[in-house]
């Protein structure tokens, strides 16, 4: 608003120029013309009534030749005016002249002017000289002094529209201001807001139509939050209803005779409650129970891979210096677990490190497996997708370990990168900011 009220006032103040301009030059060329039509006709009728060569006095000179030069500006206005003056006048006249010279102290007009005033009027103005051919009786010659550029007119023009944006402008820019501040406040609690927002709503002011756009939008918030608590709740209802039978079925597994088919069940019913677990936090991702704790990253790294060597795992980690980093410990060691997990389902095996760099620490995973073709390297990471196509969860999963992964490191303000390794395999990162 307030750069289109400035661009109003400089296209003001142009035309407001323009328009000076042009009334100063039209009034220029009168009080220029005027005088020299009138010296012009005196010269005429003198020479007429036979006075003799009074002209030759002050700005009035007879002149033989045409006393314009080449290095003259032609002053066309100023020959328009004087042929329309002479033509109303009846006498006849041939050619007229008009141009301007710099100023000649020596000039007889302008021997009365000495010292600084001299060389101020030299250096604020020039010379027009009017030379109008009488057939017969040579060139009757006048000059006046003819203003410069006008650069007065501009300074003047430049001050009145400083002191326009300086009492039209800084209000402007002042309400301007105020009225865009519960904008402010509204754009960034927009930016901030998420699923486990609970902050205070935003004061309604400002406006009536921006007072009303906040209303709406702390209605909003309350609704979106009210929606999430509800699907929380029901999330846990579910994850209830569905785990008490599953324990049953693990209860009721024991009585099966045959071991293998004993181990197959209880296999499944695990894979069936880890799978309950995974999707149950991916949904509950945003709104986390956990508080944020100054984690040692090395000693928690260590002791997930401490967790698979326990079950004989092929995962060697390289030890690291403790590294502080504020991050939610749980979640974070579920999403190290599954990139391990990964890598040692698809690569066979598992080398994990941590590594700091600046403001940022990466844990990075390599494994020894055939990699990922990089025009799929995106879609990995959406829910329930798969590179292993069989239907075989021993070899596949169910295609949530990398999508949970990177909303569990996306929400601590990191993110996960995949590439190739340059001897094969694949290396997945885990990169997070050090500080939060």
């Amino acid at each position: 608003m307030a750069l289109l009220v400035a661009l109003g006032l400089f296209v003001a103040q142009a035309i407001n120029f323009g328009l000076l301009l042009r009334e100063r030059r039209a009034f220029l060329v009168e009080q220029v013309a005027g005088p020299a039509i009138t010296r012009v006709i005196d010269s005429i009728e003198r020479t007429a009534q036979g006075r003799g060569p009074v002209a030759n006095r002050g700005r009035v000179r007879r002149l033989p030749d045409n006393p314009i030069t080449p290095d003259m500006t032609p002053q066309p206005r100023i020959v328009g005016a004087l042929r329309q003056g002479l033509g109303e006048s009846g006498y006849g006249f041939g050619r007229i002249l008009a141009g301007v010279r710099p100023i000649d102290p020596a000039d007889p007009p302008f021997r009365g002017l000495r010292g600084r005033r001299a060389e101020r009027f030299a250096h604020l103005a020039d010379e027009i000289v009017i030379a109008v051919e009488q057939p017969g009786n040579g060139w009757i010659v006048t000059r006046s002094p003819w203003p410069r550029a006008d650069l007065s007119l501009v300074w003047r023009l430049i001050g009145q529209t400083l002191i326009l944006y300086g009492v039209i402008l800084l209000p402007v820019l002042w309400i301007g201001r105020r009225m865009s501040r519960p904008l402010r406040e509204l754009t960034l609690a927009a930016e901030r807001f998420g699923p486990g927002d609970g902050g205070d709503p935003i004061s309604e002011s400002g406006p009536h139509d921006v007072a009303r756009l906040i209303a709406a939008f702390n209605a909003l918030r309350l609704r979106v939050v009210g929606m999430l608590d509800e699907k929380d709740r029901m999330l846990g209802a579910i994850g209830h209803d569905l785990r008490t039978p599953l324990a049953a079925l693990r209860v009721r597994v024991e009585s099966v005779e045959d071991e293998t088919d004993r181990a197959r069940m209880t296999e499944t019913i695990a894979e069936m409650n880890r799978t309950l677990d995974d999707i149950l936090s991916l949904a509950r991702l945003g709104r986390p129970s956990e508080a944020l704790v100054e984690t040692d990253l090395s000693a928690l790294v260590d002791a997930v891979v401490e967790d698979f060597r326990d079950l004989s795992a092929n995962v060697v980690f390289i030890e690291a210096d403790r590294l502080p980093v504020r991050l939610r410990p749980s979640l974070m060691r579920r999403a190290i677990r599954n990139l391990i997990e990964n890598a040692i389902k698809y690569g066979r095996c598992a080398e994990v490190s941590v590594v700091a760099d600046g403001a940022q620490v990466d844990i990075n995973v390599a494994d020894q497996g055939p990699g990922i073709p990089e025009d799929r390297m995106a879609i990995v990471f959406d829910a329930f997708t798969r590179l292993e196509t069989s239907r075989n969860r021993e070899t596949g999963g169910i295609g949530l370990g990398l999508a949970l992964a990177r909303a569990i490191v996306r929400e601590a303000g990191g993110d996960v990168l995949l590439a190739n390794g340059v001897n094969g395999g694949l290396i997945a990162t885990i990169r997070l900011p050090r500080r939060r």
